[in-house]
């Protein structure tokens, strides 16, 4: 009898334990969501995101024609109740091809990301955590990279790899990663001697177990912030690259290389260039806005 009620004593503070700390998530994410709504500038930038991610999801159904079909004798013409932002050399309607280019631009950016991510976390929080001769050589490799210009490295790796939108993001990742190591040794530094770490070797907690169980928690709303604002350039490397061939391949809708297949046109179809052109400004400074927003709400000295 008694080790009954102990056990469905035991269950009660489990299940109990659960909900407070789901109910201090929703409230956390309940504040994040207000702090958000109250800046202006951040919060736009949200909903350019949220828009991308939108027209990206539900590209087949906001398109009102085929993006890759080919019609000759429709080339070049200018902006119309038929097509929208008019169509290119090809014959083909812009405003569909922007709709499929979102997709691109969104696929492109989430593949970076999760490669530079954990790769980024797991050399940087490596380095912070063992130093030493670790920390030396992991950061000395981490500077050798940030001694090149990203767009500059990330055409050398494009055109070795050779062109292809899966190519572009290796190449992009590549330049990517040595920002998030660098942010990921400084939050490991600072938590390195701390009490909780201590007491966690103290019990024989591996440096797996340490780095992601405890560490990771603490870094992530940097990291975050530094992968959002770090989307802007991702997006502007892989347009560059698109841009010069490197990248995305027609027939294959994507923002930088339609604007490059517009420059000869530059003169009498100012659309082929200028549409895709306002999209690229659009959603780099949306995420440069809203990266900025995440990191005064995030940041725990403007608490």
């Amino acid at each position: 009898m008694a080790t009954r009620y102990f056990n469905d004593l035991h269950n009660w503070l489990i299940n109990e334990e659960f909900s407070s700390t789901r109910q201090a998530r929703l409230h956390k994410a309940y504040v994040l969501w207000l702090n958000l709504i109250a800046n202006p500038l951040a919060f736009a930038g949200f909903l350019v995101v949220l828009m991308l991610v939108l027209i990206a999801t539900i590209a087949p159904l906001l398109a009102n024609h085929d993006p890759i079909a080919q019609d000759l004798r429709m080339a070049l013409k200018p902006p119309s109740s038929a097509n929208w932002f008019g169509t290119d050399e090809f014959g083909r309607d812009v405003y569909s091809r922007l709709v499929y280019g979102a997709r691109t631009t969104l696929y492109i950016s989430i593949l970076v990301t999760v490669i530079v991510a954990p790769i980024g976390f797991a050399i940087g929080a490596t380095a912070g955590y063992l130093g030493g001769w670790v920390d030396v050589v992991l950061m000395r490799v981490t500077d050798i990279f940030l001694s090149f210009p990203s767009l500059v490295l990330a055409l050398a790796f494009s055109a070795a790899l050779g062109p292809g939108i899966e190519n572009a993001v290796i190449a992009i990742a590549l330049t990517v990663w040595p920002p998030i190591a660098r942010l990921a040794r400084a939050e490991t530094l600072t938590f390195r001697a701390a009490d909780f770490v201590v007491a966690a070797e103290l019990q024989g907690a591996g440096m797996g177990r340490i780095l992601f169980r405890h560490i990771v928690p603490l870094c992530a709303p940097s990291i975050i912030i530094r992968l959002t604002l770090n989307m802007s350039s991702v997006i502007l490397t892989a347009a560059g690259l698109g841009f010069l061939g490197l990248g995305a391949q027609p027939p294959m809708p994507e923002w930088g290389a339609m604007a490059a297949s517009g420059r000869q046109y530059l003169l009498d179809a100012w659309w082929l260039t200028t549409v895709p052109g306002i999209a690229i400004l659009l959603v780099s400074l949306a995420f440069n806005l809203l990266g900025d927003g995440l990191r005064d709400i995030m940041d725990p000295r403007n608490a």
